[in-house]
């Protein structure tokens, strides 16, 4: 699989079992590649991210990293969008293209302060206008942007 030709979704130490499952069962389904950054909240043979995955895993193209800064080094951030609640552009206005990568935080933190400080022009939120919700499940979260991204690139790697 060429890199440049697909999308990727980077968790950054994910927390919670059936959300890292749910995404890697929504990679598998879209060819997308599921970036893990260390360290994980939860061990891979974990029952819940099993069962979440289903058995699909076979299919999931897997890449671990040890640590987000060895991740960020060997990346062009030119293609990195950095998903958080802290920022006022709407994903829908990113234009995506093959080779994207899409950065989701943890699930009690979200992403570092200094790194969105830092990319601010690189990051997205999906707009709520209930201000008594603070976010969305990370799992949908990244199926609604990624989708967004495929419709973009007329859902490139996708059988319809």
């Amino acid at each position: 699989m060429n890199d440049d030709n697909v999308f990727h979704i980077v968790l950054v130490e994910p927390e919670i079992p059936p959300n890292t499952g749910s995404i890697a069962r929504l990679c598998g389904a879209t060819n997308t590649v599921l970036h893990l950054v260390r360290p994980l909240g939860f061990l891979t043979d974990d029952k819940h991210l099993k069962r979440a995955g289903l058995d699909y895993w076979k299919f999931v193209d897997i890449r671990y990293w040890d640590s987000f800064d060895a991740f960020l080094e060997a990346q062009d951030e030119r293609k990195l969008y950095f998903l958080t609640t802290k920022t006022k552009k709407s994903y829908s206005d990113a234009k995506f293209k093959p080779g994207d990568y899409l950065v989701f935080g943890k699930e009690t933190k979200g992403l570092p302060e200094n790194l969105l400080n830092l990319y601010a022009d690189r990051c997205l939120t999906l707009p709520m206008p209930n201000e008594n919700i603070r976010s969305l499940n990370l799992a949908m979260t990244a199926g609604i942007v990624l989708y967004e991204a495929l419709r973009q690139n007329q859902n490139i790697g996708l059988q319809t």
